[in-house]
C-alpha cells in the first residue's frame, strides 16, 4: 500500500484552518469559548498557524464527564481551540485514509452511518441463514498507543502529520493500569509501560478507531473471501449459511484481535439464525422487519419527561432540547414505530405557544 505524503503544507494553510473553525463551531456558536475565539478569529487562527508551523503547539486540558445511555460512558471534550486543530488535521488525512477502508465499514464515514449499515445487514439476512455477531470489549479504552502509531506509519509518511497525530494520542486522558489484561509475551510491567485508550469525544478518535481494525476488515474480506461482513466501530457482523464456518471465523477473529491487544466481549459474541432476529445498532432486526429496541424507547420517554419538567419550570427553552427530540424521531422513523411515536407524542406537555408539539 502506497503511503500518503505531502499533507503538512495543506494543513497549515489559512483556508484550511478557517474551514476547520467553521466545522468545529457547528452547533456550538452559543458557547463562551466559541464566542471568544470568534471575536478574535483572525488572530486566533494566525496564532494556531504559527504554533503548528514552528512546532510549539501544545494541546489544552480535556473536560471530563460521563453520559448514561444504556451504560456509563466516559467522555473527554477537548478545548475549542484544539478541536479546530483536530478538524484541520481531519480535513487533510481523512479523505486519503478513508479510501483505503473496506466498503462495509460504516461508522463516521460520508454516505455510511447506522441506517446504511442496518439496510446492508437486512439485505444479506434475506440471503443467508446465520449471523455471527461480535463486539470488542472496551474498544476505545483498549486501543494500544504503540500499535496505533505503527498503523498510522504504515499509511502516512509525512513526519509533521505523524508528529501531530502522536501528540494528540499522547495527550489524551490515559487509562489506569488497574484491570488491564495480560497478553502473550507480556511481563509484569507491560500493562503499565504501554499506554492505551483514545477519548470517545475526540473527532480524531473516530477515524483512528476505523483505522485500528482496518487490517482485520481486509483480512476477513480478502483472505477469507467473506462478502457478507460489516463493521460499525467495534460491532462486527458476518453472515453465512455454514454455521461451522462461522464458529471457525469467530475463533480466528478472537486470536487475531490478540495481536492488537484486544479481546472479544465474552457475552456479546454469538451465532444466531437470522430469522430469530438480532439486536444490532439500536434496532431489533429481522430480514424484512426493523423494530426499535425496547430500552431505546424507555430511555427516550425518561429524557422527554425531564425536558418537559425543565420547560415547564422555564429552565429549558424549546431550542435546548428540540434537536435531541428530532434526532430520536429521525432514528425511530427507520423502524416500525408509528404506534410508539403516536403514544409518546400524544402528551400535550410539549405544546408551544404556537400550539404545535413535536411530530413523530
Amino acid at each position: 500500500m502506497r503511503r500518503i505524503g505531502n499533507l503538512w503544507p495543506r494543513l497549515l494553510t489559512f483556508e484550511n484552518l478557517l474551514l476547520a473553525y467553521r466545522k468545529a463551531r457547528c452547533g456550538k456558536k452559543q458557547r463562551k469559548s466559541v464566542a471568544y475565539f470568534t471575536l478574535n478569529l483572525e488572530r486566533e487562527l494566525l496564532q494556531l498557524q504559527r504554533e503548528l508551523g514552528e512546532g510549539s503547539y501544545q494541546p489544552g486540558e480535556y473536560r471530563l464527564f460521563t453520559i448514561y445511555e444504556r451504560k456509563p460512558r466516559n467522555i473527554a471534550a477537548a478545548p475549542f481551540r484544539d478541536r479546530v486543530v483536530h478538524h484541520a488535521l481531519m480535513n487533510v488525512i481523512e479523505p486519503p485514509l478513508d479510501r483505503t477502508f473496506i466498503y462495509d465499514s460504516y461508522a463516521c464515514r460520508k454516505g455510511k452511518g447506522v441506517h446504511a449499515a442496518v439496510a446492508r445487514y437486512q439485505k444479506w439476512a434475506e440471503r443467508y441463514g446465520y449471523v455471527l455477531q461480535m463486539d470488542v470489549a472496551q474498544y476505545f479504552s483498549s486501543i494500544d498507543h504503540r500499535i496505533l502509531k505503527q498503523k498510522l506509519r504504515r499509511r502516512i509518511k509525512d513526519k509533521n502529520i505523524l508528529s501531530l497525530c502522536d501528540q494528540i494520542i499522547d495527550t489524551g486522558p490515559q487509562q489506569p493500569a488497574d484491570g488491564r489484561i495480560y497478553f502473550p509475551g507480556d511481563d509484569l510491567l507491560t500493562p503499565i509501560e504501554r499506554p492505551r485508550g483514545i477519548p470517545i469525544g475526540n473527532l480524531t478518535s473516530q477515524i483512528l478507531a476505523n483505522l485500528y481494525l482496518d487490517e482485520l476488515d481486509h483480512a476477513i474480506k480478502e483472505q477469507f473471501r467473506i462478502a457478507a461482513y460489516l463493521r460499525y466501530v467495534d460491532d462486527l457482523a458476518i453472515l453465512d449459511d455454514d454455521k461451522g464456518r462461522l464458529h471457525e471465523l469467530r475463533e480466528w477473529v478472537r486470536e487475531r484481535l490478540v495481536t492488537d491487544r484486544l479481546v472479544l466481549h465474552p457475552r456479546k459474541s454469538h451465532i444466531t439464525p437470522v430469522g430469530v432476529g438480532i439486536d444490532f445498532l439500536g434496532y431489533h432486526l429481522f430480514p424484512q422487519r426493523r423494530l426499535l429496541r425496547n430500552d431505546n424507547g424507555h430511555r427516550f420517554v425518561r429524557k422527554l419527561r425531564g425536558f418537559a419538567r425543565g420547560y415547564a419550570a422555564r429552565i429549558l427553552d424549546w431550542g435546548d432540547f428540540n434537536p435531541s427530540v428530532q434526532s430520536w424521531i429521525g432514528h425511530a422513523q427507520h423502524a416500525d414505530t408509528k404506534g410508539l411515536r403516536r403514544v409518546i407524542f400524544s402528551n400535550t406537555l410539549f405544546r408551544r405557544g404556537s400550539g404545535q408539539a413535536p411530530t413523530g
